[in-house]
């Protein structure tokens, strides 16, 4: 080997050090000096014992949580990471699951999240996880539209989109004319990301609008409208079925006493629960009187009551 290049490699041999330290080694697995000696060789680099005691001693310095075992089985180990495996099967599980990903996208967030394990665990992450044939976005931008989302929010500017449907060949059709809105917030819902903003067509009322149905998103240098003062994002989607758009209005409903769980699942722990007798208790929410709000209300057939108002 090239000396000048053989100098370079021995510089990051503490960098090596701690890539295979991560890597090939766990509280089930651990790796012995020689073992030690011989992957670093795979990457041309050369060195001593008493140079790697050092090294190990200052990556240990440097906050990597390294065990060191004796006995029979004397060696080291990485005992704790920045994400532990459960975290990791959390963030994989999220990563298949989420619709609005593609299911290239997935997967290449899966590698990445895989290596942030080591080669054991990151094969218990590949087992556990199965993206085909799930129901996945087509939009392979989609990531790049909310990270500009995003910028317009932090920066308070407007964004201009165009915005499509698809038809029955699953083609792609295009709403008239280029959208311009205030976005105030990203939302999730239904394994969906949602945005929530001011659109000129519907001055009087909050529109939301699904991203991956978004393409050509760029944040224009003009200043966004005013979010209302009163604007609370979890009020807000307390009161949205399926995100559909519209006017809120307060509803009085009438609940069976063995609805308590799913009217908690849909309004939150902080809604006033008023008992009406041994057997129901009243809400008042304020909500959308949408197709998918009756939707939601009918599966539950006579345990549930719209009280008020009279005309709904």
């Amino acid at each position: 080997m090239d000396d000048k290049i053989k100098n370079s490699n021995q510089r990051l041999k503490i960098i090596y050090l701690y890539k295979i330290l991560l890597e090939r080694t766990d509280e089930s697995h651990i790796i012995t000096m020689p073992e030690i000696i011989s992957q670093l060789e795979l990457y041309g680099i050369t060195a001593a014992r008493k140079a790697l005691y050092e090294d190990i001693e200052a990556l240990k310095t440097y906050g990597l949580d390294i065990i060191s075992t004796r006995g029979n089985n004397s060696g080291y180990y990485v005992a704790s990471r920045e994400f532990e495996l459960p975290e990791l099967k959390l963030l994989a599980d999220a990563v298949t699951s989420s619709r609005f990903l593609t299911e290239k996208k997935s997967r290449e967030l899966l590698k990445k999240i895989e290596g942030l394990s080591s080669i054991y665990d990151g094969k218990q992450i590949q087992r556990q996880v199965f993206v085909a044939d799930r129901v996945k976005a087509m939009n392979e931008k989609i990531y790049l539209s909310v990270d500009t989302i995003h910028r317009a929010i932090a920066e308070r500017k407007q964004i201009s989109f165009k915005y499509f449907d698809y038809d029955i060949n699953k083609k792609k059709k295009y709403r008239d004319g280029i959208r311009i809105c205030s976005p105030y917030a990203l939302t999730w819902d239904d394994e969906r990301y949602y945005l929530v903003a001011h659109y000129e067509k519907y001055p009087d009322k909050l529109t939301n609008f699904r991203v991956d149905r978004m393409e050509s998103v760029e944040v224009i240098d003009v200043p966004a409208h005013e979010m209302p003062k009163d604007f609370n994002l979890s009020v807000y989607l307390n009161s949205t079925f399926s995100m559909f758009s519209g006017e809120a209005q307060d509803v009085k409903l009438r609940f069976d006493n063995s609805l308590i769980n799913p009217v908690i699942d849909r309004f939150g722990k902080d809604i006033t629960i008023i008992p009406d007798g041994d057997e129901h208790f009243t809400v008042r929410v304020k909500i959308k009187a949408e197709s998918p709000f009756f939707g939601w209300l009918f599966q539950f057939g006579t345990k549930v009551q719209i009280v008020e108002p009279m005309e709904l």
